[in-house]
């Protein structure tokens, strides 16, 4: 039956295994290569777009200013300047590249010099007054919407330099910002310019009332002074504007308020300001600057020298950050050296894009095959799937196989633990018991214990060892000392024992006999004592006589006298006898068997 067994069972099966086991492998294998395929053709990917990134980067950037109409030649001078500068203070290049786009939006038409030097010359104001490119991009095309006549009479190059150099000495000089100057820049509009106010005047102004307001604060305060200046003049009876109609410097004006005021305004002066341009932030404005005219002409006098943009170089490099250059510096290697070869790049990126183009024309004009493609597919993947649902059950039960392993080996890790406890156990107890029969006092108690037994039993056969022992020489030594105990015992008050043959008086009376048989304090055991002589000449002498001396009982005598044989029995020798286990013993079950049968 096993043969037939192994061989119409176990081995087809070996069978099915095998070739279950060897389709697994393929399935496993299969998806590992696919796996690692795919992951070094998805890595390789990556890495070469991460090699081009900054070169993609910037072309984006590029491809957005070129939309507006900017030529190839200018786009490379802009690239060119945008990564100087990034290098140079630690900005990024495709910040700049994009802030570029707002400047061409606000400037409207202007060449390819023009267009780097603006986008450098913000790039520089917001490295100095710690803004970003964006809102610095934002203040430069405010500022040319105000002072759009004169940046195109100075060159809108030249003139993004002077005031990138007057707004960083601005923020250097007043508790400012280049974000506050945009925002009171942004209140004020072309008001003051239209008033023929000077640009070194209207940024004195404004940085010196945002000593104590935000930017945004500031310019309208300004603004509502320009626009109430008209009006102003008639009702306070002063002039305020030149012979062509341009409005006074501020010094003037503030010092035509000051002849009729003096040096500061009551409160009754204030509402008369207030009435004459109509607002209150008009008057706010006045009273700040009033109360230090001199520090405003020389504010004034200040930025009026200011040339070009030295002051915007000078305090951005003073907080350029050495790591973000070096991080610009590697981004600039990659932009150039990728960016060379970025359009063939792009050119073979393009007709793979075309081609998956065509695929997808093919499937609008052949719907047919793009159902054929995505059963292929689906397939494809469900096969991969039944793969890797055999290795998921495959794996699953070698899990619960080691499981059960590890259970089985905790469990007989507990045994041996157990069976080590045990052993322990028996140990001490031996060592316990060694120790107690090693101590002096063990062995008295233990003496006693036996003497006290022996003067129990003595008692108990005292009639019989009286009768059997009576004529051995040193009996009566033994009999003398055994008394002695009695009597000591009978002192302890309760105790009252009494030998079956010890008589204390010549006189045994019948009183005598039947107290002898009645309960005591402490009976352990009865004495059937011989009868003693009851007359008037009834001693010791007589009852020692031959003829009244007791004799032992038969069946003592018998069992005295016989001789005991053991008893026969039967026994059969047969040849070796061998003991077989059919799955063997291990040498820890039989040191178990062995603890136990020692107990």
């Amino acid at each position: 039956m096993h043969v037939a067994l192994v061989d119409q069972v176990t081995k087809p099966l070996q069978g099915i295994t095998k070739e279950v086991q060897s389709s697994m492998e393929a399935g496993k294998q299969g998806m590992q290569n696919m796996a690692t395929g795919g992951a070094g053709l998805v890595a390789t990917g990556f890495a070469i777009q991460n090699a081009l990134m900054p070169a993609i980067e910037m072309d984006r950037k590029l491809g957005e200013v070129k939309s507006l109409g900017v030529i190839d030649e200018d786009l490379k001078q802009l690239s060119k300047t945008a990564l100087l500068t990034s290098v140079q203070y630690g900005k990024s290049a495709t910040d700049i590249v994009g802030a570029s786009y707002d400047i061409k939006s606000a400037f409207g038409d202007i060449n390819g010099a023009e267009l780097s030097d603006i986008t450098k010359s913000s790039a520089v104001l917001a490295a100095a007054t710690k803004a970003d490119t964006a809102t610095i991009t934002n203040y430069m095309g405010t500022m040319y919407g105000i002072f759009k006549n004169s940046a195109d009479e100075m060159g809108t190059g030249l003139w993004s330099k002077q005031v990138a150099g007057m707004t960083a000495q601005s923020v250097e000089m007043f508790k400012t910002t280049g974000a506050g100057m945009s925002s009171a820049f942004t209140s004020v509009g072309a008001n003051a310019t239209a008033a023929g106010i000077a640009m070194e005047e209207q940024m004195a102004i404004l940085g010196t009332l945002q000593s104590t307001m935000s930017g945004s604060e500031a310019g309208t305060k300004y603004r509502a002074f320009l626009g109430g200046v008209a009006k102003a003049q008639d009702e306070l009876g002063l002039s305020f504007t030149d012979s062509h109609g341009n409005m006074l410097p501020m010094l003037d004006i503030l010092e035509k308020l000051k002849g009729k005021y003096g040096d500061t305004l009551s409160v009754a002066e204030s509402a008369e300001l207030d009435k004459a341009f109509g607002t209150k932030e008009a008057t706010a404005m006045i009273k700040l600057l009033m109360a230090d005219t001199q520090g405003l002409a020389g504010s004034i006098e200040t930025l009026g020298q200011v040339q070009g943009m030295s002051k915007a170089e000078e305090m951005a490099s003073a907080m350029t950050d050495q790591w973000e250059r070096l991080q610009s510096v590697w981004f600039a290697v990659r932009a150039a050296v990728f960016g060379a070869i970025l359009p063939s790049i792009n050119a073979v990126v393009g007709q793979m894009a075309d081609g998956m183009m065509v695929i997808v024309g093919w499937t609008d004009e052949f719907p047919w095959l793009a159902e054929i493609l995505g059963y292929v597919a689906i397939a494809g993947l469900s096969l991969g799937g039944v793969v890797a649902t055999l290795s998921l059950a495959m794996g699953i039960g070698q899990m619960m196989s080691a499981g059960w392993a590890v259970t089985m080996t905790g469990l007989n890790s507990i045994m041996k633990l157990l069976r080590i406890t045990t052993i322990a156990s028996t140990a001490a107890a031996w060592l316990f018991n060694a120790a107690l029969w090693a101590n002096p006092i063990t062995w008295v108690v233990a003496g006693i214990a036996l003497l006290i037994g022996g003067v129990a039993a003595a008692i108990y056969w005292w009639d019989d060892l009286t009768a059997a022992f009576k004529d051995t020489a040193w009996f009566d030594v033994i009999a003398g000392a055994i008394e002695g105990i009695v009597d000591l015992l009978n002192m302890i008050p309760g105790v009252d024992i009494e030998l079956g043959s010890k008589v204390d008086t010549p006189e045994v009376s019948a009183a005598v006999q039947a107290e002898r048989n009645a309960p005591t304090s402490i009976q352990p055991m009865a004495f059937d004592a011989p009868e003693m002589p009851t007359g008037n000449g009834g001693s010791i002498a007589e009852y020692k006589q031959p003829g009244t001396v007791p004799t032992l009982p038969p069946s003592m005598v018998q069992n005295v006298m016989t001789t005991h044989k053991p008893q026969g029995g039967n026994m059969n020798s047969y040849g070796d006898v061998y003991i077989t286990a059919p799955n063997g013993i291990t040498p820890d079950q039989l040191a178990e068997w062995d603890e136990l049968n020692a107990g």
